[in-house]
C-alpha cells in the first residue's frame, strides 16, 4: 500500500464517522490557524496532520508539512500572523499527510529535518523534499533561542517516528506515536516498520520526558494524562492479542475481537494486515 494509502485512510473513517470533536479527533473540516501560545500556532484540517508553526525573529519553523494540495491555503493563513522566511520543517513520519509539503517547502527556503529512517522510507518514492538534516537518536534545533530536542524512541506507528520536546516550555510533539484521542486514533503501518508490539515501550520513552502539554498528530492539545491512557491502551491491545493467539484463535477473530473492545479508530487500521501483529507475537 501507499504511503498515501496510509496517510488518508484514518482520515477517510473519522469524516465519513462524524467523529470530531473542538480538541479531540481530527482537525476541522476546513483549514483553520490558530494561536496557541506566544509566537506558537497550529495549522489543522481534517484531510491531514497538525503542522505547528513556531515564528521567530528568524523565521518560521514547522512541525510536518501536509499534503501538498493544502500548501497554498494553509501558507495564506500563515501569512495572516507573519510574513517571515521558512527556515525549518521537522518531519515526524513519512506518511504523506505529514510530510508531502516537503517540497514545496524547501523550494521556499525550508530546511528539512527527520530520522535517517525516515528519510531512507520516504527516498523510495521521491527525489525532492527529502530531509538534509537527519539522525538516528538525539538531535537539537536552537530556534528563536530555545531549544527543540529531537528524539527517536523505537518502533510504534512505523520505523522513523520521532518526537519534538520544547523543554523550556514543557510540550511534546508526538507525531502519529499519539495522533489522537476522542476517540483514540492509531493506525498500525508495518509496511513502513510499524510495531504494535514495540509501541508500548516507545511510548513509555515519551512519558519519561519531562512535559505537561501533547500535541498530538491529529487532535488538538492535551496532557500528559492523556498520553498515558493511550499506553496504558495499546498494552491491553498488546496483552490481548497474545492470549487469544495463544488460545489458538483465528486472525478474522483477533481482529474482531480488537475492533470491538477498543473500536475501530484505535484498533481497525492495521497495514497490511492482522497476521503482521500475529507474526510479532509467534
Amino acid at each position: 500500500m501507499t504511503r498515501a494509502f496510509a496517510a488518508t485512510l484514518l482520515a477517510t473513517a473519522v469524516i465519513a464517522s462524524g467523529a470530531a470533536s473542538a480538541q479531540g479527533g481530527f482537525g476541522p473540516q476546513e483549514l483553520e490557524i490558530t494561536p496557541f501560545r506566544d509566537n506558537i500556532y497550529l495549522i489543522r484540517s481534517a484531510a491531514s496532520g497538525n503542522i505547528t508553526a513556531l515564528v521567530a525573529d528568524e523565521g518560521v519553523l514547522f512541525i510536518d508539512s501536509k499534503f501538498e494540495r493544502e500548501h497554498d491555503r494553509y501558507m495564506e493563513l500563515l501569512r495572516t500572523v507573519t510574513d517571515k522566511p521558512m527556515r525549518f520543517v521537522i518531519n515526524t513520519h513519512v506518511h504523506g499527510d505529514h510530510s508531502e509539503g516537503n517540497a514545496r517547502l524547501e523550494s521556499a527556503g525550508a530546511t528539512i529535518v527527520a530520522t535517517e529512517s525516515m528519510r531512507l522510507r520516504l527516498a523510495e518514492g521521491q527525489s525532492a523534499g527529502l530531509p538534509v538534516i537527519t539522525f538516528d537518536d538525539h538531535a537539537s534545533i536552537w530556534f528563536g533561542g530555545k531549544p527543540l530536542e529531537l528524539y527517536y524512541f523505537g518502533r510504534g506507528h512505523t520505523d522513523g517516528d520521532l518526537v519534538v520536546l520544547m523543554p523550556e516550555d514543557g510540550i511534546v510533539f508526538t507525531g502519529d506515536l499519539f495522533a489522537g484521542y476522542e476517540p483514540n486514533l492509531r493506525l498500525i503501518d508495518y509496511d513502513n516498520g510499524g510495531s504494535l508490539m514495540e509501541w508500548s515501550r516507545t511510548l513509555e520513552k515519551i512519558l519519561e520526558l519531562d512535559f505537561d502539554v501533547v500535541i498530538p498528530g491529529h487532535s488538538g492539545p492535551t496532557d500528559r494524562a492523556m498520553l498515558q491512557q493511550y499506553l496504558d491502551e495499546t498494552v491491553r491491545m498488546q496483552n490481548l492479542v497474545r492470549e487469544m493467539h495463544g488460545a489458538g484463535r483465528t486472525p478474522a477473530d483477533i481482529q474482531t475481537a480488537l475492533v470491538a473492545e477498543f473500536g475501530r479508530m484505535a484498533a481497525g487500521f492495521i497495514l497490511p494486515g492482522i497476521q503482521s501483529v500475529i507474526d510479532e507475537v509467534q
